[in-house]
Protein backbone atom coordinates (compact mmCIF):
# COMPACT_ATOMS: atom_id res chain seq x y z
CA UNK A 1 0.00 0.00 0.00
CA UNK A 2 1.36 3.40 -0.97
CA UNK A 3 0.76 6.93 0.07
CA UNK A 4 -2.23 9.10 -0.78
CA UNK A 5 -1.70 12.59 -2.18
CA UNK A 6 -4.40 15.21 -1.66
CA UNK A 7 -4.70 18.38 -3.70
CA UNK A 8 -6.50 21.58 -2.75
CA UNK A 9 -6.78 23.24 -6.16
CA UNK A 10 -7.31 26.98 -6.24
CA UNK A 11 -7.11 29.56 -8.99
CA UNK A 12 -3.70 30.80 -7.80
CA UNK A 13 -2.21 27.87 -5.86
CA UNK A 14 -2.41 24.12 -5.28
CA UNK A 15 -1.99 22.91 -1.71
CA UNK A 16 -0.48 19.44 -1.39
CA UNK A 17 -0.75 17.00 1.52
CA UNK A 18 0.54 13.45 1.70
CA UNK A 19 -0.26 10.46 3.88
CA UNK A 20 2.21 8.14 5.53
CA UNK A 21 2.62 4.72 3.84
CA UNK A 22 0.09 3.14 6.24
CA UNK A 23 -2.47 5.84 5.36
CA UNK A 24 -2.98 6.86 8.96
CA UNK A 25 -1.52 10.36 9.19
CA UNK A 26 -1.81 13.29 6.79
CA UNK A 27 1.04 15.77 6.62
CA UNK A 28 1.63 18.97 4.70
CA UNK A 29 3.91 18.79 1.69
CA UNK A 30 4.02 22.04 -0.28
CA UNK A 31 2.11 24.75 -2.08
CA UNK A 32 2.56 25.27 -5.81
CA UNK A 33 1.83 28.54 -7.58
CA UNK A 34 -0.47 27.85 -10.50
CA UNK A 35 1.08 28.19 -13.97
CA UNK A 36 -1.56 26.54 -16.13
CA UNK A 37 -2.78 22.95 -16.25
CA UNK A 38 0.06 21.50 -18.37
CA UNK A 39 2.81 23.12 -16.31
CA UNK A 40 1.05 22.25 -13.05
CA UNK A 41 0.81 18.59 -14.06
CA UNK A 42 4.46 18.59 -15.17
CA UNK A 43 5.44 19.72 -11.67
CA UNK A 44 3.00 17.49 -9.77
CA UNK A 45 3.55 14.22 -11.66
CA UNK A 46 7.16 13.64 -10.53
CA UNK A 47 6.03 13.91 -6.91
CA UNK A 48 3.88 10.79 -7.40
CA UNK A 49 6.95 8.67 -8.11
CA UNK A 50 9.22 10.46 -5.67
CA UNK A 51 6.75 10.08 -2.77
CA UNK A 52 5.50 6.59 -3.76
CA UNK A 53 1.90 7.74 -4.16
CA UNK A 54 -0.67 5.20 -5.34
CA UNK A 55 -3.90 7.19 -4.98
CA UNK A 56 -4.95 10.80 -5.59
CA UNK A 57 -7.61 12.77 -3.73
CA UNK A 58 -8.79 16.12 -5.07
CA UNK A 59 -11.04 18.50 -3.18
CA UNK A 60 -14.12 19.76 -5.00
CA UNK A 61 -15.23 23.20 -3.82
CA UNK A 62 -18.94 22.73 -4.40
CA UNK A 63 -21.51 25.47 -3.94
CA UNK A 64 -23.71 25.33 -0.83
CA UNK A 65 -26.49 23.77 -2.91
CA UNK A 66 -24.09 21.06 -4.13
CA UNK A 67 -23.70 22.47 -7.63
CA UNK A 68 -20.26 22.63 -9.23
CA UNK A 69 -18.77 26.08 -9.59
CA UNK A 70 -15.99 27.24 -11.90
CA UNK A 71 -13.53 26.33 -9.14
CA UNK A 72 -14.90 22.78 -8.96
CA UNK A 73 -14.55 22.40 -12.72
CA UNK A 74 -10.93 23.58 -12.44
CA UNK A 75 -10.28 21.04 -9.68
CA UNK A 76 -11.77 18.28 -11.88
CA UNK A 77 -9.60 19.41 -14.78
CA UNK A 78 -6.45 19.07 -12.63
CA UNK A 79 -7.66 15.77 -11.16
CA UNK A 80 -8.37 14.20 -14.54
CA UNK A 81 -5.09 15.46 -15.99
CA UNK A 82 -3.20 13.98 -13.04
CA UNK A 83 -5.04 10.67 -13.41
CA UNK A 84 -4.18 10.55 -17.12
CA UNK A 85 -0.53 11.52 -16.53
CA UNK A 86 0.06 9.07 -13.67
CA UNK A 87 -2.46 6.26 -14.20
CA UNK A 88 -3.47 6.48 -10.53
CA UNK A 89 -6.96 6.03 -9.15
CA UNK A 90 -8.67 9.25 -8.14
CA UNK A 91 -11.25 10.25 -5.55
CA UNK A 92 -13.01 13.62 -5.35
CA UNK A 93 -13.95 14.88 -1.88
CA UNK A 94 -16.54 17.57 -1.14
CA UNK A 95 -14.37 20.27 0.41
CA UNK A 96 -16.81 23.12 0.89
CA UNK A 97 -15.55 23.96 4.37
CA UNK A 98 -11.92 22.78 4.22
CA UNK A 99 -10.43 26.27 4.08
CA UNK A 100 -12.60 27.42 6.99
CA UNK A 101 -11.55 24.42 9.09
CA UNK A 102 -7.90 24.89 8.09
CA UNK A 103 -8.01 28.56 9.05
CA UNK A 104 -9.50 27.62 12.43
CA UNK A 105 -6.68 25.11 13.05
CA UNK A 106 -4.05 27.69 12.15
CA UNK A 107 -5.64 30.32 14.40
CA UNK A 108 -5.73 27.81 17.26
CA UNK A 109 -2.03 27.14 16.63
CA UNK A 110 -1.48 30.89 17.06
CA UNK A 111 0.26 31.33 13.71
CA UNK A 112 0.84 34.87 12.52
CA UNK A 113 -1.27 36.19 9.66
CA UNK A 114 1.66 36.01 7.23
CA UNK A 115 2.52 32.43 8.26
CA UNK A 116 -1.16 31.38 7.93
CA UNK A 117 -1.20 32.80 4.41
CA UNK A 118 1.87 30.71 3.53
CA UNK A 119 0.43 27.39 4.73
CA UNK A 120 -3.37 27.71 4.38
CA UNK A 121 -3.50 25.73 1.13
CA UNK A 122 -1.45 22.87 2.61
CA UNK A 123 -3.67 22.91 5.69
CA UNK A 124 -6.79 22.73 3.49
CA UNK A 125 -5.22 19.77 1.63
CA UNK A 126 -4.70 18.10 5.02
CA UNK A 127 -8.41 18.57 5.81
CA UNK A 128 -9.30 16.96 2.46
CA UNK A 129 -6.88 14.08 3.04
CA UNK A 130 -8.04 13.58 6.63
CA UNK A 131 -11.64 13.30 5.38
CA UNK A 132 -10.59 10.65 2.88
CA UNK A 133 -8.49 8.71 5.39
CA UNK A 134 -11.25 8.80 8.01
CA UNK A 135 -14.23 8.05 5.76
CA UNK A 136 -12.95 6.65 2.47
CA UNK A 137 -13.08 2.94 1.82
CA UNK A 138 -9.51 2.96 0.57
CA UNK A 139 -9.27 -0.80 0.73
CA UNK A 140 -11.36 -0.79 -2.46
CA UNK A 141 -9.29 1.80 -4.39
CA UNK A 142 -7.65 -0.77 -6.65
CA UNK A 143 -11.06 -1.85 -7.91
CA UNK A 144 -12.46 1.64 -8.34
CA UNK A 145 -11.68 4.40 -10.76
CA UNK A 146 -12.93 7.94 -10.42
CA UNK A 147 -15.47 8.40 -7.65
CA UNK A 148 -17.15 11.17 -5.70
CA UNK A 149 -17.52 11.28 -1.94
Amino acid sequence: MGRVMALDVGTKTIGIAISDPLRMFPQPHSTLSREGVKKDIARLSPLVTQLEVDHLVVGLPLELDGEESRSARLARQIGEAMREATGLSLTYIDERYSSVEAERWLLEADLSRSRRKQVIDQAAAIVILRSYLDHGDWTQDAASDTENR
